[in-house]
């Protein structure tokens, strides 16, 4: 389940928690989502080394239209990748 964190009249934000298997640690899959579906990343906390079974995680929070942020999840869904949502909570220390 993915949670929104806050919507005004034309932009959402939304935090989420995204797996990367190791068949796709090579893939810009965070520059598609940017350039694709012109949403702003902000990466608010990532895991990418030896330790992490060959899967990389990232926290990151989406800025966008409300389609377009659909239709990066719906992207992503096509990857099969695994996604959970943010809950929004100030200062959560929430991190891969």
């Amino acid at each position: 389940m993915v949670v929104l964190f806050s919507k005004s009249s034309s932009m959402t934000r939304l935090r989420l928690r995204l797996y990367i298997p190791p068949i796709y640690l090579q893939e810009p899959i965070i520059s598609q989502i940017i350039s694709r579906y012109n949403l702003t990343v902000n990466i608010t906390g990532a895991a990418l080394d030896k330790n992490t079974n060959g899967q990389g995680c990232f926290d990151l929070e989406l800025q966008g239209s409300m389609s377009h942020i659909s239709n990066c999840l719906n992207y992503l869904e096509s990857l099969h990748l695994k996604i959970i949502g943010k809950p929004n909570t100030d200062e959560d220390s929430w991190y891969c």
